[in-house]
């Protein structure tokens, strides 16, 4: 039986591991965060992913907090994030971390695999760091490769099972071992560079970025003009077969709002990953001041419905909802409600985190910053919310087909 250690146990690493797991590897996870191993060990989820939480009751994985106990794994999987610094500048400590921690750990058999998003050229520093700090040579000794995953959160387990798999590796040993592994999940696998691996995972979030700023900038220049932008995208895609507008939105998350940057800290100038980020960002305000011109905010109660990153999410990282809130603050209003319903915080932001019934409860201006299905429950809204109340509903939850709108029921 293979053994597989992971190493990161996040909303990547932890899906990959349970799902490894059942299909018969021997599996550990490591993870330097204490909270995460004591959760883990009571069988205990320290966020949800669909499915993941019956796979863990079910596991004879080992949970660990050091690096050594990787020494006995055939396969070593990186999954730690590498987030994006705040001047466009891709943050890769925590996988420098890791590295480096292994180097009093790696010996000749071992296959090490990078599956988390990372800046171009990434995988090709590892190898030349672990072979100018060991005696390990990356092809002969060793395999090591870049194997991105390209999942949605919350659907981890189904996509393992059907998505291709792409192998970055330039030797012939590295591409044995990771085709070996992988062949196992049962899907089509595609051999590539180091780079060209690296890129597919970049191309693939930052193309969805673009599609979404898109539409963002589309929805700015509707209002703008006075006009409906639901409308119009409905008539833009109605039997229409080239091309498709999405929705506007809150488009953020820790992959979209920060992938953009590994690609273009590299370039001097301007250009349409840049400006996607730009228009993306923009909008909280834009969501904001366009109230603004209908409702003065100043001395209102405002309810925020929502604050993850992603529809139905308990995901608060790289969410443009504190954004949005910042933005409310500057009109001064009397009070900020909170409704996440997938958060069992108390306050978020400083703020209460109530029930639905008490979010609305009283509200002058609601803004649906997220599209949790809760809040597409059009009569449970409208049940709570008083006439007169402006709505402001990017996602279109409610199926008005209106940007913002008052409550006259």
């Amino acid at each position: 039986m293979k053994k597989v250690a992971i190493i990161g146990l996040g909303r990547v690493g932890i899906p990959l591991l349970l799902y490894m797991d059942k299909l018969g590897y021997s599996m550990i996870g490591i993870d330097h965060d204490e909270s995460v191993i004591n959760s883990l060990r009571k069988k205990k989820m320290p966020f949800f992913e669909k499915g993941c939480d019956e796979l863990l009751s079910n596991t004879d994985a080992r949970f660990m907090n050091d690096i050594k106990f990787a020494s006995t794994a055939n396969y070593i999987i990186i999954t730690v994030g590498t987030p994006l610094l705040k001047n466009v500048e891709t943050d890769l400590s925590g996988v420098f971390e890791v590295v480096n921690s292994l180097l009093n750990v790696l010996k000749k058999g071992h296959s090490i695999i990078l599956r988390s998003t990372v800046a171009p050229e990434t995988t090709t520093f590892i190898k030349k760091y672990i072979e100018l700090n060991t005696n390990l040579i990356v092809g002969k000794d060793l395999a090591l490769s870049f194997c991105p995953e390209r999942l949605a959160e919350n659907h981890a387990l189904e996509e393992l099972k059907i998505l291709p798999q792409v192998i970055g590796a330039e030797d012939d040993l590295s591409i044995s071992r990771s085709e070996n592994l992988f062949k196992s999940f049962g899907v089509k696998i595609m051999h590539t560079t180091y780079v060209s691996a690296e890129l597919v995972k970049l191309f693939n979030n930052n193309a969805r970025y673009v599609d979404f700023a898109v539409a963002n900038q589309f929805a700015i220049i509707a209002n703008d003009y006075g006009q409906n932008i639901y409308e119009i995208i409905g008539m833009c895609n109605e039997d229409y077969p080239r091309g498709y507008i999405f929705g506007p939105g809150l488009t953020a998350g820790t992959c979209l709002r920060k992938d953009f940057g590994m690609i273009n800290e590299r370039s001097p100038a301007s250009d349409i990953l840049l400006s996607a980020w730009k228009v993306n960002e923009y909008m909280p305000y834009h969501i904001v001041n366009n109230i603004s011109r209908y409702c003065d905010l100043y001395r209102k109660k405002i309810s925020i419905l929502g604050y993850t990153f992603k529809k139905n999410s308990d995901d608060t990282r790289d969410t443009l909802v504190p954004k949005l809130i910042r933005y409310v603050e500057r009109k001064v209003p009397d009070s900020i409600t909170i409704c996440e319903p997938h958060l069992d915080s108390k306050t978020i932001q400083g703020y209460p985190n109530k029930t639905l019934e008490e979010a609305l409860r009283n509200a002058d201006i609601v803004f649906i910053a997220m599209n949790h299905d809760l809040f597409s429950n059009v009569d449970g809204i409208y049940k709570f919310i008083k006439n007169g109340a402006w709505i402001v509903d990017i996602w279109n939850c409610l199926g008005r087909n209106e940007f913002l709108f008052q409550n006259t029921t």
